[in-house]
């Protein structure tokens, strides 16, 4: 199972890294503390939605793209929602394949998580942004 959080900071860094860019820069740049973005890029802390808009804007990524390529990583390769962990449970934690249940095929998948009304206007305007599951 994978957290959230834990797929939030492997997507920021991957976008961080893809720009050649530092923790340093970056940091400043959404004027975050470095070792709080660490610690989110390491899944360790939980990105508020407010911080993870500042990344964004930091890494020229809109939130609402950020999001989906979360929902997409979050999926399997047979395009079903993989679970989250509960929370506390360890990340790294997968369940034994004899306890894996299969859900029917889906010819379409619905995004694990939607954005809805979010433009980066909005967002610099104090628009309203909510999120639907």
């Amino acid at each position: 199972m994978t957290l959230l959080r834990t797929e939030l900071g492997r997507t920021l860094r991957g976008h961080r890294l893809r720009q050649r860019r530092t923790l340093r820069d970056v940091s400043g740049a959404a004027r975050v503390s470095l070792g709080y973005l660490s610690e989110v890029e390491r899944g360790q802390k939980e990105a508020s939605s407010e911080l993870l808009a500042s990344i964004c804007d930091a890494l020229d990524v809109e939130l609402a793209d950020l999001l989906a390529e979360v929902s997409t990583e979050l999926r399997g390769p047979d395009g079903r929602v993989r679970p989250l962990a509960p929370a506390g449970a360890p990340a790294a934690q997968a369940a034994p394949a004899e306890e894996t249940v299969a859900a029917a095929p889906v010819a379409e998948p619905e995004p694990a998580l939607a954005l809805v009304g979010a433009t980066r206007a909005a967002h610099r305007a104090g628009g309203a942004v909510s999120l639907a599951a």
